[in-house]
């Protein structure tokens, strides 16, 4: 597959979404939040659990990676209907997937859920940059990898699912610049010819 193919997704067809339901996936909803509130608190708290750096790292650390997973793997696709991978092809090249789901299977999600998934996605982001600047302006050097480490795991994240959403608008709006860009050259290229 390459980068730009569109693919529709047909995962979450055999469930009808009740609209007077406002989270049709509870569970999914507390773990999209609960794992990177905790690691949040963790980082915020940790001198009231604990005097060694290491522990603290390691904690925040199997957090943040036990929320990356959740999210890249479960809650994108139950809450807004989006998932993206990578994988190698035969020639050893990196291919980056985005999928979403098209069509009348679009709106088969809670806007409630969606809310949330968003809010829990960016939020956390630019909580984990201010932390970061924090760290550089109170120069507690030592804390800057956490930081660091909770920007690029929610980071990834963010860019693969806002890549997922408005990847394929991206996709149409380059292709149609390309075709007015060429349509433009070839009349300026009619007229000197003239």
């Amino acid at each position: 597959m390459q980068e730009s193919d569109d693919v529709a997704l047909n995962f979450g067809e055999e469930d009808e979404i009740d609209r007077r339901k406002k989270l049709k996936h509870p569970i999914a909803v507390l773990f999209h939040l609960c794992f990177r509130t905790a690691a949040l608190l963790t980082y915020l708290l940790c001198g009231w659990f604990s005097t060694s750096e290491i522990t603290i790292f390691v904690v925040i650390i199997v957090l943040l990676s036990m929320d990356f997973w959740t999210v890249k793997n479960i809650t994108g696709r139950l809450l807004v209907g989006l998932r993206w991978w990578n994988y190698v092809d035969d020639e050893g090249h990196s291919k980056w997937v985005f999928e979403s789901r098209k069509g009348k299977n679009q709106h088969k999600t809670s806007s409630v859920e969606s809310r949330i998934f968003w809010l829990g996605l960016i939020v956390p982001e630019i909580i984990w940059i201010v932390f970061f600047f924090v760290t550089i302006f109170t120069l507690k050097i030592v804390w800057c990898m956490i930081v660091i480490v909770g920007i690029l795991m929610n980071g990834a994240n963010v860019f693969g699912y806002v890549r997922c959403k408005y990847g394929s608008r991206q996709s149409i709006t380059s292709l149609a610049s390309g075709f007015f860009t060429s349509q433009f050259l070839k009349s300026v290229s009619s007229n000197f010819s003239k």
